[in-house]
């Protein structure tokens, strides 16, 4: 397995880097990226950025916000959390198996005395019946990127001002505090890795991953980028991470709004215009994942007549579970129609 350690702390280059390296990095063997970054949030390829964030303290505590391209909900980032990835070829996994995307992390902090780390509900890792990793997936091509966060030492009151949790959230985790369903594993690992910054935690949690004893002993495993390769993740960016039309994706105002949330999908939400019996505008947010762009669903749909069997119709010519994840024609058409 190869390994990278990204020398920016800007969450929009780490996303930019590890775009780059998802289409160009050779994946004969798995590809571990590892990245810490300044405050920020990251919100999911299908919300809204207006109703996940409290943007005025963002804005009032210089948090920097962006979009990744995977779904799920909005997470916060500071220098005490340590973000990964794993970039494998497609067929190596099954997607949505986040216990097998997971394992190298989870093996990696039991040998540092993190013990009882289990997957809890559809994505997320858990020790103490409390969550300190939130995971996402998605496909492109011939490959599989699982990514995920890991809270080691983060600023955990920031991170309840800045995020909205959907009332679905709070009520399905049965609890009126979000401070109290999150912890750091910082406390968790054994009194030697106690006094360790982020950077030696991600170093050291590398070398359990691998079974050596000294980053050295696996520099011949590390990547290392040309100066060809800066200049393309640069673009990468400016084009979209940076970019605040990628970032916004602002709406035109909506008649309708339905939302619900499933189980083993999460929150979706239509957003949608009907003029003189016609969909003229639909919008799809929510924290669900899909393998293919949201986007393509959405305009399948625009210029439909507002009609159940019409749109039935449509709709299953569409491979719905690509889109939203374990979501069925059925509850799809039930949510826009009732």
């Amino acid at each position: 397995m190869k390994f990278f350690r990204m020398p920016s702390d800007d969450i929009r280059m780490n996303l930019a880097t590890e775009e780059y390296l998802m289409d160009n990095v050779d994946i004969q063997e798995p590809c571990l990226l590892l990245y810490i970054q300044k405050p920020c949030v990251i919100i999911g390829r299908n919300q809204n950025a207006y109703q996940e964030i409290d943007l005025a303290y963002l804005q009032s505590k210089s948090i920097v916000l962006t979009r990744r391209t995977s779904g799920g909900g909005a997470v916060y980032d500071d220098l005490g959390n340590m973000s990964f990835s794993f970039v494998t070829k497609k067929d190596a996994g099954r997607f949505g198996d986040y216990q097998s995307a997971t394992q190298p992390i989870m093996k990696g902090l039991a040998a540092m005395g993190a013990e009882g780390v289990t997957v809890h509900g559809r994505n997320d890792l858990y020790i103490d019946g409390k969550k300190f990793s939130g995971n996402a997936m998605y496909t492109k091509k011939d490959r599989t990127y699982a990514h995920g966060t890991l809270m080691f030492d983060v600023d955990l009151d920031a991170l309840t001002q800045v995020l909205h949790v959907a009332e679905e959230k709070i009520a399905s985790k049965a609890t009126k505090s979000v401070r109290k369903s999150v912890t750091n594993i910082k406390p968790y690992l054994s009194e030697t890795y106690q006094a360790l910054d982020t950077y030696a935690f991600r170093d050291a949690l590398l070398c359990h991953i691998y079974g050596v004893g000294s980053i050295e002993a696996i520099k011949s495993q590390e990547l290392q980028l040309t100066d060809e390769d800066q200049q393309a993740i640069e673009a990468i960016y400016h084009e979209r991470y940076a970019n605040p039309k990628w970032i916004f994706d602002e709406a035109p105002a909506f008649d309708w709004q339905k939302r619900k949330r499933y189980a083993r999908v999460g929150i979706v939400e239509i957003n949608f215009s009907v003029a003189k019996g016609m969909i003229t505008d639909l919008r799809i947010n929510g924290d669900f994942f899909g393998q293919k762009g949201i986007k393509h669903l959405q305009d399948a749909l625009v210029g439909v007549p507002f009609q159940y069997d019409t749109v039935k119709e449509i709709l299953l010519k569409q491979p719905l579970d690509q889109y939203i994840h374990q979501m069925t024609h059925a509850e799809f058409l039930d949510l826009l129609f009732h």
